[in-house]
């Protein structure tokens, strides 16, 4: 049991649930409106369990706009079962490619927040007995797990999986890359706008191992989902159609066996979030991010749920991990023509795991709990490697794994790179610093050609107070990219799941919190060695320490709204960018 303090409102739903609505006659007029809304239809179908369905279905976000149909689904099946069934939507659910190059993207990760509160106040206002979160994308799936774990009562996830690629194996990273190849000239305006009609046909989370198609992955193995739940696309494929809007018959499955899990099995044993979240379960999250290289936001969101817990998680811990673990799947954007439908024709999560698990014993706890069981139901009798997509862990892509932290004198408290989404002849890596003061500034200076060869691209006060918030970083690193520039990126900032190349984010301290990243110049020369886990200045300390003295104290960009209490709150990026109380 987590040793986090909880308000008495949370306790009285872990001790209780719905018994708070059936003891005493004072309850009587929440009983008569719960008869007025549906969801019970006489007195004593109080005997019964409640059952929550926390949905985030929106027409404003690819992968949560056929949620509503989901949601009925499980709303159906929930009822056979003989259950009391509310159903609610949240709000707040913000779609980063959407949001992203305008003010906007500042609220994403701040919304993680914003959804655990939601969920809290649901539940903690109207108590259940269990619940079901449906969601999909990047912070709406690390705000239901936290969610998961600070309400603490039975619970399963369940995502809308993801979109299938678009046309000549396309997706929404094909368009951002492209951006950078239309600014160098390489491309016209016409075919960028061909592409940008082709490149996501449909419903779901965008179709490469981006945040939200890592996280829901990550969900298999932390124990909140059911195998396939990251894996198993959203919509059917149709031949011919340009569309895709056909919901997948084994999406659909999925749901009903969720729901089903939930009642049956969480709900009837009392099986609770925290009876499987322990720090060998995280081990085991972190050692499939290893072994496929997700998103590096996944650092963020699996410390954010450590700290949730009351687990102390060393970023040291997930070098040692990093020695031990191959990266033997690539995805897009690491590798471009392979998508998470390819991942899931080969065996998903399970087949990667059990490759894994053959060549190291050791790195995995097999015995760890989950929703649908223990953890090696699932890999034991997962199909072996093919060999193409999914590589043996004797011929792995790399030897260790598709993530790493780096330290130094400009990273004292850590950084997290994309290793899988690295070129060989760019691990090493020495250039000068080109100093940018916000992600729109950087954008537009690569874009007008102010970047060049051999650059460090520095982007700073974009961190978790600086930003506020943390804004993603694909539209800078995917001109690079697009422009074929041989630069180095370096943020205290976050990237995008799309993110590939020698790009550096996280760093800590952050800027606004004095971290030495706001002290470095233009021309000041920067050393990167990522197997050796390093990032330096070409600075001593004496030199640090007499810039730290004529540094200006840090204002914030943001002077009122929520996002200007989320600046004043919220920690820094190695403890997850959590929001301290």
């Amino acid at each position: 049991m987590s040793n986090i303090p909880v308000n008495d409102g949370i306790k009285n739903v872990r001790e209780k649930g719905s018994k708070v609505f059936r003891e005493g006659a004072h309850m009587c007029p929440a009983q008569s409106l719960m008869i007025a809304e549906g969801v019970i239809k006489k007195i004593t179908d109080l005997k019964k369990p409640f059952v929550t369905i926390i949905n985030s279905y929106t027409t404003q976000i690819p992968g949560h706009a056929h949620l509503d149909v989901i949601g009925q689904i499980v709303k159906k099946e929930l009822e056979k079962l003989d259950v009391n069934v509310w159903y609610t939507n949240i709000g707040g659910a913000v779609c980063d490619g959407i949001a992203m190059g305008h003010f906007g993207m500042k609220y994403s990760l701040a919304s993680r927040e914003l959804i655990t509160d939601q969920i809290e106040t649901i539940i903690g206002a109207h108590p259940c007995d269990a619940w079901i979160g449906i969601g999909n994308c990047d912070k709406i799936v690390p705000g239901m797990y936290n969610a998961m774990v600070r309400m603490n009562i039975p619970a399963i996830y369940l995502s809308g999986g993801p979109m299938l690629a678009g046309q000549d194996n396309t997706d929404l990273i094909s368009v951002s890359e492209a951006v950078g190849k239309y600014s160098v000239g390489k491309i016209s305006k016409k075919q960028l706008d061909e592409l940008t009609e082709i490149a996501c046909p449909g419903f779901g989370s965008c179709a490469g191992l981006f945040t939200a198609n890592s996280m829901n992955s990550l969900g298999e193995i932390l124990g909140f989902a059911l195998p396939g739940n990251g894996t198993i696309t959203a919509t059917a494929k149709q031949k011919g159609k340009k569309r895709q809007f056909k919901i997948n018959p084994k999406r659909i499955e999925l749901a009903k066996i969720a729901a089903q899990t939930l009642v049956k099995k969480l709900l009837k044993n009392n099986i609770r979030p925290l009876d499987i979240l322990t720090k060998k379960a995280l081990d085991n999250a972190f050692v499939l991010d290893m072994a496929m290289g997700g998103s590096t936001n996944t650092v963020l969101h699996l410390l954010a749920l450590a700290n949730e817990a009351g687990i102390k998680y060393d970023l040291n811990r997930l070098n040692k991990l990093s020695k031990q673990v191959p990266n033997v799947i690539k995805v897009s954007p690491s590798r471009p023509e392979v998508h998470m439908e390819d991942v899931d024709r080969i065996g998903g999560m399970g087949a990667i795991l059990k490759t894994i698990y053959k060549n190291n014993k050791t790195v995995l706890d097999l015995n760890a709990k989950t929703v649908y069981g223990i953890l090696g139901d699932y890999v034991n009798n997962s199909p072996e490697p093919d060999g193409t997509i999914l590589k043996k862990a004797t011929e792995p892509f790399s030897k260790t794994g598709g993530l790493a932290i780096l330290f130094g004198n400009i990273a004292k408290n850590g950084a997290v790179v994309k290793t899988s989404g690295v070129d060989k002849d760019m691990l090493q890596f020495s250039g000068k610093a080109k100093i940018f003061e916000s992600q729109e500034d950087a954008l537009s200076g690569i874009l007008k050609g102010k970047v060049k060869d051999g650059d460090v691209v520095v982007i700073r006060y974009e961190g978790p107070k600086g930003g506020p918030g943390m804004q993603e970083m694909l539209s800078p690193t995917a001109a690079i990219k697009g422009a074929n520039i041989r630069a180095a990126l370096i943020t205290d900032g976050r990237f995008s799941g799309g993110t590939r190349g020698l790009c550096i984010g996280h760093v800590a301290p952050e800027a606004a919190s004095g971290g030495e990243i706001g002290l470095l110049k233009n021309g000041d020369i920067i050393e990167i060695d990522v197997n050796k886990y390093s990032i330096n200045a070409k600075l001593s300390k004496e030199e640090l320490d007499k810039r730290r003295k004529l540094q200006k104290p840090f204002k914030s960009k943001v002077k009122g709204g929520w996002l200007a209490r989320y600046a004043h709150f919220v920690s820094s990026a190695d403890k997850g960018a959590t929001v301290e109380s």
